[in-house]
């Protein structure tokens, strides 16, 4: 795992959580400009995620560990901010329950906090990775997710979505199946806690209503009285259709 930073040390640290399978440029680059202006940017880059690196991606428990252990080390313990694109949003909500730091505020990004059975998470990490195995070693979109996309999100949305996933991005041939089918599998079967409150610690979610009402639901459910920061918008269209919106909405949550 490596970090990123970017900004003056003496601003409020936010650190940048990336999503499945996603680099840290093709992630956040549209945004960390705009962030350093008032923030002190940590950008995560996860193990086998990195091409600086000859790494695999093992638990999404050990990659919590690995950045609790740098807030410790480097920051005292203590991060104004957290936010966690999709997958990562998993990763705020166990930072947030293990309470082996002190995180100001955790923000969600339309992470969806699925869970599975053992049986389920391995059957649905096979599919994806029958999908998506390609498209990041290849820039090869298979047809059925590029259809599906445009439907629900228009060319602007598919453009920049597909982009998050390496597709005139940063190149992501050096992943491999293995770290793909942990970071995944391990998602799926890593429980996160009901009732989640931890004093000094606010939880934001920027619910995207178009995913669906459920997932306003599972942040109720994991979180004692998140604050729900909603927008009409597909999953995370607000970070990759909207940055200047995108960091005014962080800097209304955490300044």
């Amino acid at each position: 795992m490596k970090v990123y930073q970017f900004g003056k040390k003496e601003n409020p640290a936010i650190m940048l959580l990336p999503g499945t399978f996603c680099h840290w440029k093709n992630n956040f680059s549209g945004v960390i400009d705009l962030l350093t202006k008032d923030f002190f940017v940590l950008c995560i880059s996860y193990d086998g995620f990195d091409e600086t690196e000859e790494t695999e991606f093992q638990d999404i428990t050990v990659e919590v560990t690995k950045i609790e252990e740098y807030i410790n080390k480097k920051l005292q313990g203590k991060i104004h901010a957290v936010y966690g694109c999709s997958l990562g949003g998993s990763l705020v909500g166990l930072m947030a329950k293990r309470g082996k730091i002190k995180m100001k505020h955790g923000i969600l990004g339309s992470s969806d906090l699925d869970q599975a059975s053992k049986i389920s998470a391995l059957v649905k990490t096979r599919i994806m990775i029958l999908l998506l195995y390609k498209l990041l070693h290849k820039g090869k979109v298979p047809k059925l997710i590029k259809r599906q996309i445009l439907k629900n999100g228009g060319e602007e949305y598919t453009k920049n979505a597909l982009k998050m996933m390496g597709v005139d991005g940063v190149n992501m041939f050096f992943v491999t199946k293995a770290s793909m089918k942990n970071q995944f599998y391990t998602d799926l079967v890593t429980k996160l806690n009901n009732s989640i409150e931890v004093s000094g610690t606010t939880i934001h979610c920027f619910y995207a209503a178009k995913m669906g009402e459920k997932y306003k639901y599972r942040y109720q459910k994991h979180f004692v009285k998140p604050h729900i920061v909603e927008h009409n918008l597909l999953h995370e269209e607000l970070l990759l259709c909207h940055p200047k919106e995108w960091v005014e909405n962080i800097k209304n949550c955490i300044l």
